[in-house]
This record gives structure tokens, C-alpha cells and sequence, in this order.
């Protein structure tokens, strides 16, 4: 099988304020910024033992790579164990388990002052960051963020790999509607063109993060994530600038999730299979 047409994100080493401004958040284009955590206590602290040690007690949300199904809520958690089970887990084997978009910082403060917010341009939200862990060769399938944010993504602790779209390849990508993903079907490592074949026609990006690296991440933009090794990730965001893109995540977070939810109650497998469905004929539409 062929592979997609993805391009190697630019790297930097260090960026100023200015230029990131100007040459990637203007142009919204990713870039990798390898050396922007250098001095942070995290820096030399961060790896999955120093969490266990702070965090081993704590009681997380674990996700797997299971099909979406109409019993499942919105993001619900598919299982729940201690910080310590997991981390012990990670480094033993291969795990499809993940945590997603965790508050550890709200649990365990002590991490809030291993970390300093970014001064590059962006308006950060302010909020406490979110933590997301995954074991070796564990995927985050392709979606975007409802929030259309613009993403300053940290790597810790081994390496990640991430392969990224803008929303102007959404048509190809085989979106399911009423939702944030593509069809999950889709090996987006070893694609099938017969069975897929607008995916020819979509361009991306990709890269590998090591320990300490920051990928920024545009607004809106599609990500697919594989943990090539066990490891840890922390996100940091700003709003969309791009009034449709701000229309757009008003609109997923206060009429999108809420009208998916009550169709799955309703309806159950046959609204996902629906989607499914749809998201096929839709994308086949474009090609």
C-alpha cells in the first residue's frame, strides 16, 4: 500500500516571539520548537517515575482504542486504576490504554511549578494544563479539538509520533458527522486507498517528538498521535483567531455534543452506523 502525502514539520531550536508570531500563528503552519523547555524543573524532572512518586495513589481515567459506541457518553472513560497500576503497566508492555485530557495539576499541585507559561505570541488560557499519557505503540485516533484552540503540545518522556491536517483537507479525511473524528477504520499509518481513496488527495504533515519538544499545532487542525514509546504529553492552548473557527467551536460545544448524545440515546448503533455511513458518501462526494 502506498502511504499519505505528508511533509516534514519545520524544526527550530529556539524561536522569538516575533518570528513564531509572524512565520507560523499568521501563516498557521506547525512548527517544532526542540529546545523551548530547556529551563523548565520539568525539563530535567518530568519522566513517568517522578509522576508515580507524586501521583501513584491517584485514581485515573483510562481510554482505549475501542470503536465509538452509542452506550458510551462523550469522552466517557472506558476503565479506572491508580496512577502507580498504570505507570507499572506502561513500562512493562504494550498497552492500548491512555489517559486523555487529565487535570493531574489540579490533583497534584507540586506540578504546576515545574512548568512556566510560554511567552510566544499566543493568549493562553489560563487554565490548569491537561496531561495525556499512553503506552508504547498506543494511537490517538484522527481528530480535531472542539474548541478549534490553537495547540502548544509538550512530549515527555520517550518519543511521539503525530501526523497532522488542516481543515482544508477535512473533505478527504472521511469526517463523521455530529462529530470531532474521521472514520476509525482508518490505518492512517498504512492507509487503504481502495477502500479510501479520497485520502490520496489529502496533504499533511508529520514529526517525531522527543523528550522536552513542543509541537504548535494550528487552530482547528486534524491530529493523529502514536506513542512509539511509553511517555507523557501536556497541552497548552489559545483560542481560535479566525471568527469562523470561533462560530464553529460555539457551536460544537453548546449545540454539537449535545444533539450527538441525545441521538445516541435515542437511537443507539443505528445513528453510529448512520454517521458511518454518511461519512463515506460524503467524502466520496468530493473525489
Amino acid at each position: 500500500m502506498s502511504s499519505l502525502h505528508l511533509t516534514e514539520i519545520e524544526r527550530v531550536e529556539t524561536i522569538s516571539k516575533e518570528d513564531f508570531y509572524t512565520n507560523y500563528v499568521k501563516k498557521q503552519k506547525p512548527v517544532v520548537i526542540e529546545k523551548m523547555t530547556k529551563d523548565w524543573p520539568a525539563y530535567s524532572k518530568w519522566d513517568l517515575e517522578y509522576i508515580k512518586s507524586l501521583a501513584g495513589d491517584k485514581t485515573v481515567p483510562l481510554y482505549d482504542d475501542r470503536p465509538v459506541s452509542y452506550k458510551d457518553g462523550f469522552n466517557q472513560a472506558h476503565a479506572k486504576m491508580k496512577m502507580s497500576e498504570y505507570i507499572d503497566l506502561l513500562q512493562s508492555k504494550p498497552t492500548n490504554y491512555r489517559i486523555f485530557l487529565y487535570n493531574l495539576m489540579k490533583e497534584v499541585p507540586l506540578l504546576q511549578n515545574d512548568f512556566r507559561w510560554p511567552k510566544i505570541g499566543l493568549k493562553l488560557i489560563k487554565q490548569l494544563p491537561m496531561l495525556f499519557f499512553g503506552g508504547e505503540n498506543s494511537k490517538v485516533f484522527m481528530h480535531f479539538d472542539i474548541d478549534y484552540s490553537n495547540i502548544l503540545h509538550f512530549h515527555f518522556h520517550g518519543k511521539k509520533q503525530c501526523i497532522l491536517f488542516s481543515q482544508e483537507s477535512t473533505p478527504y479525511l472521511y469526517k463523521i458527522p455530529h462529530s470531532l473524528i474521521s472514520r476509525e477504520d482508518i490505518d492512517f499509518e498504512n492507509p487503504d486507498f481502495e477502500k479510501f481513496p479520497a485520502l490520496k488527495k489529502a496533504k499533511g504533515y508529520i514529526c517525531n517528538l522527543k523528550h522536552g519538544e513542543m509541537l504548535y499545532m494550528p487552530e482547528g487542525y486534524w491530529h493523529y498521535m502514536k506513542y512509539v514509546t511509553p511517555g507523557f504529553s501536556m497541552s497548552l492552548r489559545a483560542l481560535p483567531k479566525k471568527p469562523k473557527h470561533l462560530i464553529k467551536a460555539v457551536y460544537n460545544v453548546l449545540i454539537m455534543r449535545h444533539f450527538d448524545n441525545f441521538m445516541r440515546k435515542r437511537k443507539g448503533q443505528v445513528w453510529i452506523d448512520y454517521k458511518n455511513e454518511k461519512a463515506m458518501s460524503n467524502t466520496n462526494k468530493s473525489i
